[in-house]
């Protein structure tokens, strides 16, 4: 497999991306890196002994701040873009990228292009759970104004790469709502209910509440990208913030600070499962290629992980199986799965 790096995207760029590559070059040792970015700067800081990494020089960097579609289109010789025409091209299997999400979504749809049978490709980020599995959310923002059709692929793509990916056996599919009861929702997402309800290629539960998304009650959650997103960004403010008032509660006095220090290991094993470094990166499907979304502030250990995923989802052909999926029977099921 051939995996394109953007060496120079995210926060800690270069040097998260360079220090996970020398791990994941040493893992995958059958595995091809291609590290995008300033050749000058790149081949001082990765190991020359490599043989299964390749530096290619890219000019240009896409910014944080950068307008994504007008920043695509402009900066051709930009690492994530050179990265994305690898994928495009057949010259790598995936691609790994912590920069710019709205351009690493651009260059999805404009350079990789939309897969067969998918109207609108989306991110699906993996969320913590409190029963430590995860749920994988669609779409987490490249689509704010998804029609049923879209939540309908949704459903189907999200179903295989928890199976394949993630392992689970038969991932529950849930629509996100502000209600359980099938009549609640929008005119969408009504439509969207029935039209999974009737599907034989996926164990749909229903409706789940933002309150129960956490819980475990569903493998898969599908809603649009303007919801995903919200929710997305809540739960990431809303676990640094506990943390951190956790933290201030924990040293305020003596006492406390003495049974923080008992209960360090625990609390430490509570943030590492709400940690995203332990998820790696969304990938975005419904494009005709392999694309992972690392979090822009990740870290050495997050990018690996990033990595790994983009591994699996190249090794595991996961375009081949959301395509299976969206030709899969979809005759009306007797009855629904709760």
């Amino acid at each position: 497999m051939r995996i394109a790096i953007d060496a120079m995207g995210g926060d800690n760029a270069p040097f998260a991306s360079l220090a996970a590559v020398e791990l994941a070059a040493r893992e995958f040792p059958d595995d091809h890196f291609v590290v995008l970015g300033d050749i000058e700067i790149l081949r001082t800081k990765i190991d020359s002994k490599l043989q299964n990494v390749e530096i290619v020089h890219a000019s240009d960097v896409i910014t944080a701040d950068d307008e994504p579609v007008r920043a695509v289109r402009s900066k051709p010789n930009s690492s994530l873009v050179m990265s994305a025409m690898m994928v495009r091209e057949r010259d790598a299997d995936v691609m790994v990228s912590a920069g710019n999400t709205g351009a690493l979504v651009a260059a999805g749809l404009l350079t990789i292009g939309r897969m067969r049978g998918i109207d609108r490709p989306a991110l699906a980020p993996v969320l913590p759970t409190f029963d430590g599995q995860g749920v994988l959310l669609l779409d987490a923002g490249a689509t704010m104004d998804a029609g049923a059709t879209n939540l309908v692929q949704y459903a189907q793509m999200g179903e295989a790469y928890s199976r394949y990916i993630l392992g689970v056996k038969e991932p529950r599919i849930a629509l996100v709502n502000v209600g359980s009861e099938p009549g609640k929702g929008n005119a969408v997402v009504k439509e969207a209910y029935e039209r999974l309800r009737g599907l034989t290629s996926i164990h749909f539960v229903g409706n789940v509440e933002g309150r129960e998304l956490l819980d475990g009650r569903c493998d898969v959650a599908v809603c649009d990208g303007f919801v995903g997103n919200v929710v997305l960004k809540i739960i990431e403010g809303a676990g640094l913030g506990f943390f951190r008032i956790l933290k201030d509660a924990m040293t305020a006095t003596t006492v406390n600070k003495l049974a923080g220090a008992v209960l360090r290991p625990s609390f430490t094993k509570i943030r590492n499962r709400f940690d995203y470094a332990e998820y790696g990166g969304a990938p975005f499907l419904g494009v005709s290629g392999g694309c992972i979304k690392a979090h822009g502030s990740s870290g050495s250990r997050a990018w690996l992980t990033a990595i790994r995923n983009g591994v699996s989802f190249a090794r595991q052909d996961m375009l081949g199986k959301i395509s299976q999926s969206l030709t899969e029977s979809s005759a009306p099921r007797e009855e629904m799965k709760e």
